[in-house]
């Protein structure tokens, strides 16, 4: 797939209907057989410690899905991605990412600084070192109106960011993913700024249901797919998910974050799962659900606040005007 000049990108674009119908080239019915024969190359390479640590969740069994939803197929969550740095296209990252060679996990580091009393900087290794490993299937939904399900593993965002002891000025919490010029686009190309840089509310970060995961059905987290280490926070939009973390800040006003600095009218700082706020050129009313339907085209489905997990995390916005602050 071509990669679009930046003046033609829109992170926001609605996907075109051809691109869904061609999707049925690795989803749908024959998407168990795509999965058996091309993923293997696509997973990283391991440390000891995450393949350990996910043996040892398959052992337990040791899982949780607050919603009841069934997994997307593998497939299609790993063949279908917005990842900038590695193109534009949806289909880009899966064919571009695994070419990438990403850092051993005892020399990947995290910096984790700002309004602290203990800042400190841990290898991939340290900070897999910190809580056992959980899985956990959470509906994941993009602001261009598809979704998937994903059974992620890892653990809270709180259980590392507790190590570093914030101070009482510390009201955010910044996040910034590591860049590398010579394997991945140009911020001319992909139209955005790098390094990806986001930012959550601190009680956001330090709520239970915000994840730091390493890997994903039963595996590690493929190069597309965030590798070696990323964000999810289930009730909003996927772009808040930040990839492939290196640095985390505390800090006293709000972050700045790419699509935000991209455009603060159609990216909301908090990007909550709303259907009652319409994108500026589209309705949030209803998403495609990728992996379902005929030939595994999506199945539309009426979207819901919060993303369903009104019942989690509907008390951090009590009194705020989620329109307003979108």
């Amino acid at each position: 797939m071509l990669i679009k000049k930046p003046a033609d990108l829109r992170y926001s674009d609605v996907t075109p209907k051809e691109v869904y119908l061609n999707r049925r080239r690795f989803i749908g019915a024959g998407a168990a057989s795509l999965g058996a024969a091309t993923l293997g190359s696509l997973v990283l390479p391991s440390s000891a410690l995450a393949t350990a640590k996910i043996n040892d969740l398959d052992q337990k069994g040791s899982y949780h899905n607050l919603l009841a939803d069934k997994a997307s197929p593998k497939a299609t969550v790993t063949g279908y991605n917005n990842f900038y740095e590695f193109g534009t296209g949806k289909e880009d990252p899966a064919q571009n990412a695994p070419k990438w060679q990403v850092p051993a996990a005892s020399a990947w580091t995290i910096r984790i600084e700002g309004e602290v009393m203990a800042p400190k900087t841990l290898s991939l290794d340290q900070v897999m070192k910190l809580a056992p490993a959980e899985e956990r299937i959470y509906r994941h939904r993009c602001v261009e109106r598809w979704s998937i399900v994903v059974p992620w593993i890892g653990f809270s965002l709180s259980t590392l960011l507790k190590q570093v002891q914030p101070t009482g000025k510390a009201k955010y919490v910044a996040f910034e993913t590591y860049y590398d010029p010579k394997a991945m686009l140009s911020p001319r190309e992909a139209g955005i700024p790098f390094p990806y840089v986001e930012g959550l509310r601190l009680d956001e970060a330090m709520h239970p249901l915000t994840l730091l995961s390493f890997g994903m059905y039963g595996e590690t987290l493929p190069n597309q797919n965030g590798a070696p280490i990323r964000l999810v926070v289930p009730w909003k939009y996927g772009y808040k998910s930040i990839k492939s973390i290196t640095k985390i800040r505390f800090v006293e006003k709000e972050p700045p974050t790419d699509w935000g600095l991209y455009s603060s009218r159609e990216y909301g700082f908090y990007s909550n799962v709303n259907p009652e706020v319409d994108h500026p050129r589209w309705s949030q009313k209803v998403e495609q659900r990728l992996g379902g339907g005929f030939l595994g085209q999506g199945t539309q489905i009426q979207t819901v606040k919060f993303n369903g997990y009104a019942a989690q995390v509907a008390g951090l916005y009590s009194g705020m005007d989620l329109a307003k602050f979108h």
